[in-house]
């Protein structure tokens, strides 16, 4: 088990939609340690596979006492909703009332294959739609209201992490080949 460096806003994984999980082996146990570690340690209610780089669909999540994982999670979400607050370990620092659906009916697998469900309101609901939009791209923030978004990225640009230089993507690995975006 190691802890490891989380991504912070602006590196590209963040943004990607990660690939799902097909092979539940070592790797796979040895990735959901470190995403208990590097959650636990943070600390953080939630930390998702992009969030240390990796585009796989798995998050581990600590709320209530509960530590617990999920791969390749599917969702449903009740109608009844909540607005709260919400940060993000990719965020520091950072906490604005994000709308939610108040409850979650969370189907998956475990780091072992089996099949899982998880069922929760309130901050586990939250925690869950948090960490599943991370493997599909979705930042909190994206979730805000225009006025909120646009407080919540003037608050990155003032943060002692954000503000910096993009991050160069290629479309190509190959230094010689593809446009730099």
């Amino acid at each position: 088990m190691a802890i490891q460096p989380i991504r912070i806003f602006g590196d590209p994984v963040l943004r990607a939609k990660a690939q799902p999980v097909t092979t539940f082996d070592k790797e796979l146990r040895t990735l959901v340690k470190d995403l208990t570690e590097t959650m636990l340690d943070a600390p953080g209610a939630g930390l998702a596979a992009p969030q240390l780089g990796i585009s796989l669909r798995v998050f581990t999540y600590h709320v209530d006492g509960v530590t617990g994982h999920l791969v390749n999670p599917d969702l449903s979400l009740s109608e009844e909703e909540q607005d709260g607050p919400e940060g993000c370990l990719s965020l520091p620092g950072l906490r604005f009332d994000t709308k939610r659906a108040h409850g979650v009916v969370a189907r998956g697998f475990d780091q072992y294959g089996e099949p899982v469900t998880v069922e929760g309101t309130q901050l586990l609901a939250r925690c869950i739609q948090h960490e599943t939009d991370h493997l599909d791209g979705i930042i909190f923030i994206d979730r805000l209201d225009r006025e909120l978004r646009k407080e919540a990225m003037r608050a990155i640009r003032e943060a002692d992490w954000g503000g910096g230089p993009a991050p160069e993507v290629r479309l190509s690995p190959h230094s010689t080949f593809g446009p730099v975006r």
